[in-house]
């Protein structure tokens, strides 16, 4: 039986990298995508063939539609289908509002946004020819709560919610599900260019019901009951995992 293929993009590191492991222990034959770091991506692929996975490394920056284009084909020359999509990769500009600029948006929004629509096109009409697919985007609690210092990625973070429902609609006739998963405060590379790093770790744990922050396992588990058959009802949503800190006032 021809072994399923899935494309995580952003994944030579963090969260990424860890949906990637698990889906080889699943039996999926991987695309790992990278932007800058060739040698976190390659170390990662050596990981991933060690667990019995045929992995393919592309370097493409997500927030250019002819990149991603391009990425695609070489998924077609490489293994000729996709099962599973999983938008992972993520950027942004950090800074208070008064001092976002055009360019600090156009970069946050073309990575977190527009990434979605344009791979989720091009992955559909692969899934579309194999009978359906799953595509399961990373999400923040800034797209719906205020985070100091995160405007624009909470608003790209928006935008890539409201973009999974519309795509869960239009794609759910062609048997593709799509879903989203939100995380808390999660202690990954990401988090790092925070001045305030400690204190936003410190502060979740100290008062999420669940007693810790969430991590990037927590998250990877929701990923991966969304890619499962027993979510194959689940359309359109965006599943928060955060320890219960969101329902708090």
């Amino acid at each position: 039986m021809e072994r399923k293929v899935a494309l995580v993009t952003g994944s030579s590191r963090g969260i990424g990298k860890e949906i990637a492991l698990r889906l080889a222990k699943n039996g999926y034959d991987l695309v790992i995508n990278y932007a800058r770091n060739k040698t976190a991506a390659l170390e990662t692929a050596k990981e991933l063939e060690e667990l019995g996975s045929k992995v393919l490394v592309v370097k493409a920056n997500v927030g250019k539609k002819d990149k991603i284009v391009e990425m695609f084909e070489q998924i077609d020359e490489h293994f000729g289908r996709l099962d599973v999509f999983v938008n992972n990769a993520a950027s942004g500009v950090l800074k208070p509002l008064m001092e976002l600029e055009e360019s600090h948006w156009d970069w946050t929004i073309d990575i977190n946004s527009k990434a979605l629509l344009f791979c989720a096109q091009e992955a559909a009409k692969r899934m579309e020819k194999t009978g359906g697919g799953k595509i399961v985007s990373l999400s923040s609690l800034g797209s719906i709560r205020y985070i100091e210092n995160y405007t624009l990625v909470g608003v790209s973070k928006a935008a890539l919610e409201a973009l999974t429902r519309y795509l869960a609609v239009d794609l759910a006739p062609k048997n593709i599900v799509v879903n989203a998963v939100s995380g808390g405060a999660v202690d990954t590379d990401a988090l790092t260019h925070f001045p305030n790093r400690e204190e936003i770790l410190e502060s979740a744990a100290k008062r999420n019901p669940a007693g810790r922050i969430v991590t990037p396992t927590d998250l990877t588990n929701a990923v991966m009951f969304l890619l499962s058959e027993d979510a194959s009802m689940i359309c359109g949503q965006t599943i928060i995992v955060d320890g219960g800190i969101s329902l708090l006032v």
